[in-house]
């Protein structure tokens, strides 16, 4: 059983009680809303008289079914105002902030809270969305939830969960150039499997997480549940308190000082014990493209897609599903595939240095004739940021679309969605069938600046080839 990590103290200091069945209730110290998860939650609080816990713990964004044209009320979609509107009255009911549209805040759930500074290292933080790992990235402990126990926090502020067991992934040396983040966690994805976190939170280290920003760490985190994690972190250090430093929810002054010395003695200790150890060298990790249906079956860029052969047994039935769904060929290259839309966005990369590194590859190029290619900022603020930069410009100019800010075609709850078997380039997170809205829709998940490079080809692309 793991000792002395950063998980076993965060769980030890929020622990209020041991519950009967092996389950402890657990102190939630931030719990992020948004609208579609949460309207049935209140409603069940309404049912039995309930009033909400903590309500200055909680915060509220609008992000999944929010139009990424224009965002004008009241929105066409009378299913999304009707949503936005009743998580409206709910906040306002139970003296909930509520980052809204226009208030300079607003953006997808996981981009909000860590740039206003509300993510902090300590915490435990929980959201009826699967992607809370994100928070993970700050050396907090972050779940992903599910409406009832939305519900549960809203009345109590606590949590019922089992502790779980610790891995850490350990990564030798340093990304190459052209190499990101993003490759990176898939191929740990594709070598480790999409279910071998089961039972576990992932510690991420090694000199080539310590090297990388504020943002490709979230990257990284964002990702831990696609493994099978329930949480995944890295311990918090100077790049972590420099970017936290000056955010609107930090620690100021005096405060400043003493969280820093707090979170120092968070970190895992030097003689931590862990339930399983994995270890990688990042220097060899190549620029990473999905094949398939699940984010485990992807492969290098100078790669072929795997023959059922070359496979595990377990792994050649939703292989054979693949093949049949994505209509690619095993043994093929995946270099050259024909692409018919390109999205960067969503929280796993929609942040700024996301649209800065593919603003590097669009910039003086031009979107291939027949290609879709869209840029939505996760938030309102990456947004305000990039176009000071002139990012938009670089975008327009190439021939993408700049939209305003939200989950959109992630997920595609919200008018931006593939249409009958159109196969996309997408920085997301997730290419399960019918991902992105269309039941044909086919997705290849791959860093922002490989989407950028598809953009301009036409087709799957080694980045490497267009850096300067």
């Amino acid at each position: 059983m793991s000792s002395e990590t950063l998980y076993d103290k965060i769980w030890d200091l929020h622990r209020v009680a041991e519950i009967p069945g092996g389950s402890t209730q657990l102190f939630v110290g931030l719990h992020l809303i948004h609208e579609v998860t949460s309207p049935q939650a209140f409603s069940a609080l309404n049912e039995k008289g309930l009033s909400v816990h903590c309500p200055e713990r909680t915060i509220a964004t609008v992000d999944h079914i929010v139009p990424t044209t224009s965002q004008n009320r009241p929105f066409p979609d009378s299913l999304a105002e009707q949503m936005l509107r009743t998580l409206e009255l709910n906040c306002l009911k139970h003296s909930i902030k509520f980052f809204k549209i226009g208030s300079g805040n607003q953006g997808i759930v996981h981009v909000i809270a860590p740039e206003t500074g509300l993510t902090q290292p300590g915490m435990t933080i929980a959201c009826g969305d699967s992607h809370t790992s994100t928070h993970g990235a700050f050396g907090s402990i972050a779940f992903g939830i599910g409406t009832s126990q939305v519900r549960d926090v809203l009345a109590s502020q606590t949590l019922a969960m089992k502790k779980l067991k610790v891995k850490r992934i350990w990564f030798d040396g340093y990304l190459q150039k052209g190499v990101f983040a993003k490759d990176l966690i898939l191929h740990v994805i594709q070598k480790l499997g999409v279910k071998d976190g089961v039972g576990y939170a992932y510690e991420f280290a090694g000199p080539a997480i310590d090297g990388l920003s504020m943002e490709e760490r979230m990257t990284i985190c964002n990702m831990a549940i696609e493994g099978g994690a329930r949480c995944g972190y890295i311990n918090p250090d100077k790049t972590t308190f420099n970017y936290l430093k000056g955010r609107p929810y930090s620690p100021k002054g005096k405060e400043w000082e003493k969280a820093i010395l707090w979170w120092e003695s968070l970190a895992s200790s030097k003689s931590a014990i862990y339930d399983d150890e994995v270890r990688f060298n990042a220097s060899l990790i190549a620029p990473t493209v999905t094949w398939g249906i699940t984010p485990g079956q992807s492969i290098a860029i100078d790669a072929s897609i795997p023959t059922p052969e070359s496979l595990d047994k377990n792994d050649q039935q939703i292989a054979l599903e693949a093949y049949k769904y994505m209509d690619l060929k095993p043994g093929s290259s995946i270099e050259g595939i024909p692409i018919d839309v390109c999205f960067i966005g969503s929280c796993t990369n929609g942040r700024l240095s996301d649209l800065e590194k593919a603003a590097e590859i669009a910039k003086n190029r031009q979107v291939a004739k027949g290609v879709k290619a869209f840029v939505v900022p996760g938030s309102e603020k990456v947004a305000q940021d990039a176009e000071s930069q002139g990012l938009d410009t670089i975008f327009e100019k190439a021939g993408f679309e700049w939209r305003k800010p939200g989950c959109s075609m992630c997920l595609a709850m919200n008018p931006d969605k593939l249409e009958r078997n159109q196969i996309s380039a997408s920085s997301s997170n997730r290419n399960f069938k019918g991902r992105q809205g269309s039941a044909q829709g086919r997705t290849l998940l791959m860093s922002p600046a490989m989407v950028a490079a598809a953009a301009v080809t036409g087709s799957i692309t080694d980045v490497r080839k267009l850096l300067h």
